[in-house]
Order: C-alpha cells, then structure tokens, then sequence
C-alpha cells in the first residue's frame, strides 16, 4: 500500500520540481536582463542629471531629454522611418551579396588547398583595405547610385563570414574523420554529417560579425555621398550642428546592430543545443 502510495506521488513530486526549476530559470534570466540594463540606465541618470545642473555644454552634449524630444518628433513627421527604411534595405542587400559570397568562398577555400594557395593571398591582402580607403574608388567607378554603396557594404561583409568559414573548416578536429572513416562515410555524408556541423560555430561566429561590418559599411557609404539614410541624416546634422540628430542617428545604429546581433545569438543557442562549453558560472 505504501510502494503504491509513493508510486502515486511520484509524478507529482517531479511535476513541482520541473516548475521549481523554470521558475528558477526564469528568475535567472530576468535578473540578467536586469543586470545588462543596470549601467546604460545608471550613465543616462548621470548624464541627465549633470545637463540639468548646467554642468554640460548644450550644444556639445544635449541631454537624454533633449534628444527623445528629437527622436519623437522625427518619429512623428515620418522622417526618421523614411532613412531608416532606406538604410535598412541596403544594409541587407550588402550583406546578402557580400555575405553570401563570403560563405562561398569560405567553403570552397576550405575544402581545397589548392584554391586555398590560388586565392587566399590575394583575398587576404584586399581584407586589410579600409573602407575609407576604397569609398572613393567605389564611388568614381560606380557613381552615387546604389550600386556603389550596396558594394561597399559587401565588400566589408564578404571577410568574416569568408575567413570564419575557412577556419571553421580547418580546425574540424581529426579524430572525427577516424570515427567517419569507421562509419563508412561517403564524401557527402563527410561533409554535411561531419564537417559542417563541426564548423557551425565558427560559421555562426563569422555570420554575428560580418552583420556588424555591414553597418559599419552602410554608414561610411551613406556619409560619403548620398541624400536619404540614417548616415546622410548624421552627416547632415553635424554640418548644421543638431548634436541630438547626431545622438538620435547613433542611438538607432547601436539598437538596430544589437538588435541584429541578438536575433544570430538566439539562433546560435538553437542550432549548437549539442554544444558544451565554459558559460562563465554556474548562474547563467
């Protein structure tokens, strides 16, 4: 009568401790969450509480205040939605056409020392050209049109997809190939079942980054010629001194590329469950 009394509570008890354990999960999270906001909200409360003692300079460095004022009434003439729709699309067009010519060529590089000896020196040396360095260029063989700015942007996405995806090839450890070669692996199950999953991370990695550079390239494009965008607005702004468009134009880049950056980590998380690795301690 016993056994089966504890037979009974038995789900019970692993029910109320499988809740036990996501609300302590949740818990957690919200108290990450909470930690990530505590320093930005802490220097925007010093920053507006220094502008209102008079302790800075207005026109250098207006206040949080100040600058949602701005934000809001761009927001509301529909100006800001307008360069920020302009700016959205060709940072996805440069990364499509870059990135996806990075993943390329990562792989075929990766898998082929002989391409890698015809194309990775050359390859090498045009990643270290800057991007102020080539605007000119781009903008004298293509024009101002979008064509010249959709290519400055590829240009900074096609590198790290490219020299992650290579890395991530190269460094597939070597004893996975023993297990595959005890598996009797054809070459295609090497290569989708071995290698590239082996790679993902670095793949992953390479994707987060050349997301970044892509913003990167859309502003040195949108300053450097062009009437519409969030880097035309900056630029505009700071010949006429309007410090807060200038912070507002900033503002929406750090958002948009966190933002961004946010949507690859969650899909980091989903598509390397399989992965162990060091998360800093135990409180995640």
């Amino acid at each position: 009568m016993q056994a089966g009394t504890e037979g009974a509570l038995a789900p019970l008890t692993a029910g109320k401790g499988s809740r036990g354990q996501k609300r302590r999960r949740l818990s957690i999270r919200s108290m990450n969450v909470l930690l990530g906001w505590l320093l930005p909200v802490a220097l925007l409360a010093v920053w507006q509480g220094a502008g209102m003692m008079g302790m800075l300079n207005a026109t250098l460095l207006p206040t949080p205040g100040v600058i949602v004022e701005e934000f809001v009434s761009l927001t509301a003439s529909g100006e800001l939605l307008r360069h920020l729709e302009v700016s959205t699309w060709r940072a996805l067009l440069g990364f499509l056409l870059g990135g996806g010519l990075g993943l390329a060529a990562g792989l075929w590089v990766g898998f082929s020392y002989k391409i890698e000896r015809l194309l990775d020196p050359s390859l090498q040396m045009l990643r270290t050209l800057p991007h102020l360095a080539v605007a000119p260029l781009f903008i004298l063989w293509f024009g101002f049109d979008e064509t010249s700015k959709i290519l400055l942007i590829a240009k900074g996405a096609f590198f790290p997809l490219y020299v992650n995806t290579f890395l991530g090839i190269r460094s597939v450890d070597g004893k996975l190939f023993d297990v595959a070669r005890v598996l009797q692996f054809n070459r295609w199950q090497l290569i989708t079942k071995l290698i590239l999953p082996a790679s993902l991370p670095n793949i992953l990695l390479g994707l987060r980054l050349s997301i970044g550079v892509a913003w990167l390239g859309l502003v040195v494009a949108e300053m450097m010629g062009s009437s519409e965008g969030i880097g035309f607005l900056i630029n505009d702004a700071r010949y006429l001194s309007i410090t807060s468009l200038v912070f507002v134009g900033i503002i929406l880049f750090a958002l948009i590329g966190k933002l961004t950056d946010s949507l690859v980590k969650l899909l980091e998380r989903r598509l390397l469950r399989w992965q162990e690795g060091y998360q800093g301690g135990d409180n995640r």
